[in-house]
């Protein structure tokens, strides 16, 4: 039985993975912030640990006991946590898969439509405000060197129920009740930016398959299928019987969402090719809507 640690455990996609693992008989542990959730887990089969990604000491005695960490805290931008777990596997010959994000992709394109397609083998030149996440990805793969078996996924925009105890996504639920409470679906500038997206469950099986298949220094980009943020409005409004969709001001989505969610999140376009991980891995995801899932 192989052991894993995942961080992010209580959250969206982290939740989601650990119970792909524990159907697969693996042996989970959840790193948490604090105690709130420990009976919860525990309940479902996962052993943890509470404590802090920023604990270099407690890190070091957390890796030491597992075979692979799966680094899926809210912290793609998070260089101290990334450089905590680099330090404690270095030499260790284990498993880091760490999870990125598909904003790395925005040109801050303000809503208009780009129709480039990124592979894993496309130079990234991002822009300032993504930079140093493609910094800590490189820093990641480049750990290979360090000798650790260094797998970086970049999911798009994910959707469906998770598995774990959050259960809902953050882009999707975000731009509903931002739609309800305006009564009309709402999206910003043309909305004709683009995004790839895939469902949760899709996503965890890949993160199972780079576990047990991938080779280190991998980078995967996640993806089956893409809408324009207008037609996810439009969606929104008829399901929930809203008012027909309008746009609103790019400036009303960073006033909303903050500036990484305003230009980046909902006005700019993120759209990847996932042939790669579907080619190495034999990753076959199933669900290939998000219109059915909003």
């Amino acid at each position: 039985m192989k052991k894993v640690l995942i961080t992010g455990i209580t959250g969206y996609i982290g939740g989601t993975i650990a119970k792909k693992l524990l159907d697969r008989n693996y042996e989970v542990t959840g790193l948490v912030r604090n105690e709130a959730h420990v009976h919860e887990l525990e309940s479902l089969g996962i052993k943890t640990i509470v404590g802090n990604i920023h604990n270099e000491d407690l890190i070091k005695a957390a890796v030491s006991d597992v075979d692979a960490v799966i680094h899926n805290a809210d912290s793609a931008d998070d260089a101290y946590a990334v450089d905590n777990f680099i330090k404690a596997l270095e030499g260790s010959h284990k498993t880091f898969i760490f999870t990125s994000g598909s904003a790395i992709f925005g040109g801050k394109e303000n809503g208009k439509k780009s129709d480039f397609i990124f592979r894993e083998d496309f130079p990234l030149q991002p822009r300032l405000e993504m930079a140093s996440r493609v910094m800590i990805n490189n820093y990641v793969l480049q750990s290979v060197n360090k000798d650790i078996r260094s797998i970086v996924i970049v999911p798009t925009m994910v959707y469906g129920e998770g598995l774990g105890i959050k259960k809902d996504s953050i882009q999707i639920p975000a731009l509903v009740n931002f739609s309800q409470k305006k009564g009309y679906g709402v999206y910003f500038g043309e909305g004709e930016n683009i995004w790839s997206n895939l469902h949760i469950e899709d996503l965890a099986n890949l993160y199972v398959l780079a576990l047990e298949k991938a080779k280190g220094g991998s980078v995967y980009y996640a993806e089956n299928g893409y809408s324009s943020l207008k037609n996810i409005a439009e969606i929104i409004s008829r399901k929930y019987n809203l008012e027909p969709a309008q746009s609103l001001s790019i400036q009303d989505a960073v006033d909303n969402f903050g500036p990484t969610g305003g230009y980046f999140g909902f006005a700019s376009n993120s759209r990847c090719s996932a042939e790669k991980a579907r080619t190495e891995l034999d990753w076959n995801p199933i669900y290939n809507s998000i219109e059915n899932f909003i």
